[in-house]
């Protein structure tokens, strides 16, 4: 049985250059087109789709917007993103999304078959280009976190490990001899350099790192 694809791109003459590609392949057919988001939500209504070739940046309606909107209805749909963009925003936008695969048109030549039969058996795709970009964000936030713990001073710790076994400012302030205004502000400076955002996030970083006593 072939591979029922559906191309969404608003350039007419990419589309067409894919469907002569694809269609040289035994076991994929182009069975529509759609030139914006809201036209591939409509076209899924009512055709049989096993991948959908999605377009991240189109008018009326982007890849991103169109992604979600066709899961939340038809959830057992595959989409595969195809775009100009190896920018982290646009990847982890169409993969947050729902995409299940990635590959950028520079690379459709090479690269979209495999990823059209890879995600026609529910299999994840990225083409060499986005994985680089995703190790490199992956790299990059793994050192911003190593490096904001190096970055907590010696009473910012002390004061870390003592707000995660719940003890409050005052009791935080007779035990480091500190006023519990500075220890506030320890707080503060401690949830900024780590971004984190309550108590309970902190305490589960002291743990963690442990950085309490217990």
């Amino acid at each position: 049985m072939k591979i029922r694809v559906l191309l969404v791109d608003d350039h007419a003459i990419l589309r067409d250059a894919l469907r002569l590609m694809l269609e040289q392949e035994g076991d994929i057919e182009v069975v529509a087109e759609a030139g914006d988001g809201q036209a591939a939500l409509d076209l899924v209504a009512h055709t049989e789709i096993d991948v959908i070739v999605m377009d991240a940046a189109m008018p009326n309606m982007g890849g991103a917007e169109a992604t979600r909107r066709i899961l939340r209805k038809y959830p057992n749909t595959k989409i595969l993103a195809l775009t100009a963009y190896t920018d982290k925003r646009f990847v982890s936008e169409m993969m947050n999304a729902g995409a299940l695969s990635y590959v950028t048109k520079t690379a459709a030549s090479d690269k979209l078959l495999e990823a059209i039969r890879s995600t026609a058996q529910g299999k994840p795709y990225l083409c060499p280009e986005v994985s680089a970009v995703l190790l490199d964000s992956m790299r990059n936030a793994s050192s911003a976190r190593a490096q904001s713990k190096t970055d907590l001073g010696r009473r910012e710790r002390e004061v870390l490990g003592l707000l995660a076994e719940g003890q409050s400012s005052p009791e935080i302030g007779r035990k480091l001899h500190i006023a519990p205004s500075t220890v506030d502000v320890h707080r503060r400076n401690i949830m900024r350099k780590l971004d984190l955002h309550s108590v309970a996030e902190l305490t589960k970083y002291a743990i963690r790192e442990g950085l309490t006593s217990s």
